[in-house]
């Protein structure tokens, strides 16, 4: 069944890309000053390695840092992060944001995903900054580790998916989960953040966000211990040492591009890049496309 959403132009996309370029170098800075070791991950660390900067159709940037750097990372940006351009938002000091990472968003822009224009937090466009837990080193505790992980996210996407799910069958009961409140959901989130970081382990990940479907359940702590400098965009950012292994486990053969009609973002429904240009979207349609944006 295809899919109908809506995209920016090719122009605006570029625009975009630079905006979060501006994010990346101030996580970058804040990031040297205080000795705080992150990376870039996912399709930020595909498209350095593969394209020497963005993927020509990515519309987003990901960061990630172990949790003990993240939570420091949170604590300086208060203090330290540019806010007459830029803001962190976190569920620790957003109303109604509900993801287990936080975000840093350029001032005076608007970014809305499709599917979330009832969400009630400010929007903007955006870089990902992802925590990264500890992961279960014996395969079957991980198991039922990625369960809960699976649990939380499932009851955190609720809010989106009981407006927005294509099933009305799913949408009942996302609507249903939703009822759980936010607070008591992020008490469970925090409660299994802590259990999972009592002890160092081989493996970290997201705990909100999906890993590959391989068995693992997560990550190679050292992808994000082990760093090495990449050029990305003309400007050099910490990415994982060994980043073929790293790519090769998330992507398989990430050398090899997509489809066309898989050369996507994610769905929009509407942005502004600046405050006196407000972009135009165009409806097209592709095949197979989910929610959460198309193929790196």
């Amino acid at each position: 069944m295809d899919t109908q959403y809506n995209i920016m132009s090719s122009e605006d996309l570029r625009k975009m890309q630079l905006i979060q370029l501006e994010m990346l170098l101030e996580v970058h800075r804040i990031c040297k000053k205080y000795n705080i070791q992150y990376c870039i991950i996912a399709g930020t660390l595909l498209g350095a390695v593969r394209h020497k900067g963005y993927i020509p159709w990515d519309d987003d940037a990901d960061v990630a840092m172990l949790r003990p750097e993240y939570e420091r990372f949170c604590k300086v940006c208060e203090k330290e992060l540019d806010g007459t351009r830029f803001f962190l938002q976190t569920h620790s000091n957003t109303h109604g944001y509900r993801w287990g990472y936080g975000k840093i968003r350029r001032v005076g822009t608007e970014f809305v995903r499709k599917g979330q224009e009832h969400m009630p937090y400010p929007t903007g466009v955006f870089i990902d900054i992802f925590p990264l837990d500890n992961v279960p080193d014996n395969i079957y505790v991980r198991r039922i580790h990625n369960l809960a992980c699976t649990v939380i996210r499932k009851m955190l996407w609720s809010a989106v998916g009981a407006k927005s799910d294509k099933n009305v069958i799913m949408r009942g009961i996302y609507h249903c989960i939703s009822l759980f409140p936010r607070n008591f959901v992020f008490l469970l989130y925090n409660s299994l953040m802590r259990e999972s970081n009592k002890k160092s382990t081989q493996m970290v990940r997201i705990l909100t966000f999906p890993t590959p479907d391989n068995g693992y359940y997560g990550y190679y702590r050292r992808w994000y211990v082990e760093l090495k400098d990449i050029k990305f965009e003309g400007h050099y950012f910490p990415g994982p040492k060994d980043y073929d292994e790293y790519l090769t486990f998330k992507f398989g053969n990430y050398h090899e591009f997509p489809p066309l009609e898989e050369r996507n973002g994610h769905a929009a429904s509407r942005y502004r890049l600046s405050p006196s240009e407000k972009g135009k979207l165009n409806p097209k349609v592709y095949k197979n496309n989910t929610e959460i944006g198309g193929s790196k």
